[in-house]
């Protein structure tokens, strides 16, 4: 066992371009033949399980979603720690108040303010985040109105804003128990990050994966692009960050790759003897 690998992909930006569910042809040809030679490759993103099902589709052997707050290997849930109602709504309502734009994800589906559209119509530049959500919103990617928020567990708080300011009072209440990741600002953009857990992140949900299939962790393998990778970067025994990634994220990864729209999954794989 001791040559079995673990691979854990982002989604967004890393294993697909930003905000689609398709993966190039390539990574689905490397990640097949990595899995032939007997490794594993997991999905870890900051998706809930809605969001990210159709990537799964494709024949993945687990994943940390919801950025660490729900791991699955293979069928099995080993991890599954939802918000308490009064930090989730603590938290929405000081954003609202503020004038935030919000998305909450539950585990089988996200619901949206209803003006989010407009508001991201009015700007400019952007992320690979930013841009999911500006496909996710145009598509309907199951992305219900707020009104029709059922009181399901919610894992995650995605925050949209003009200026810092407006996260202060959130940050007051919740931030013990909270990190706000906020992803890199393209000018005359917006502000957009989330809200993670401090009781996990996409590294510790690495770590239970290792544990629950006896691999250690220095035969672990992580690829990312942006902020919220970084505990997963920092965790794995060896980091690959796309070209398209953060600068913050490439000064701390073992490799940088090309983007995803240069194959740059299929390289790195080609390169590190994955495949």
């Amino acid at each position: 066992m001791g040559e079995q690998k673990l691979i854990f992909l982002d989604i967004d930006g890393t294993l697909t371009p930003a905000g689609s569910n398709t993966p190039p042809e390539s990574a689905l040809k490397a990640i097949r033949a990595a899995q032939s030679k007997g490794h594993k490759v997991f999905l870890c993103t900051g998706r809930n399980l809605a969001m990210l099902s159709p990537v799964l589709a494709y024949g993945f052997d687990g994943v940390v979603g919801s950025a660490g707050g729900y791991v699955m290997a293979g069928d099995e849930v080993i991890y599954d720690h939802p918000m308490t109602e009064e930090q989730f709504h603590t938290a929405l309502d000081a954003l609202h108040d503020s004038g935030v734009f919000c998305t909450i994800e539950g585990k089988d589906a996200t619901f949206g303010d209803e003006n989010l559209g407009d508001f991201l119509k009015g700007t400019s530049g952007g992320n690979s985040e930013i841009e999911r959500w500006r496909k996710a919103l145009a598509e309907d990617l199951n992305i219900r109105p707020m009104q029709e928020y059922d009181g399901c567990p919610i894992y995650k708080i995605v925050f949209m804003c003009l200026e810092d300011w407006q996260l202060e009072k959130a940050r007051s209440l919740v931030e013990k128990d909270f990190s706000f990741v906020c992803q890199t600002v393209a000018a005359h953009g917006c502000l957009n990050g989330e809200l993670i857990n401090r009781a996990f992140d996409k590294g510790r949900g690495i770590l239970k994966v290792c544990e629950h299939l006896g691999v250690p962790v220095e035969d672990t393998y992580g690829f990312g692009d942006s902020m919220n990778d970084l505990e997963m970067i920092e965790t794995v025994g060896y980091s690959v960050c796309m070209e398209n990634g953060a600068p913050q994220i490439k000064e701390r990864c073992d490799l940088v790759c090309p983007s995803v729209e240069e194959e740059g999954l299929a390289k790195a794989f080609e390169q590190l003897g994955l495949c």
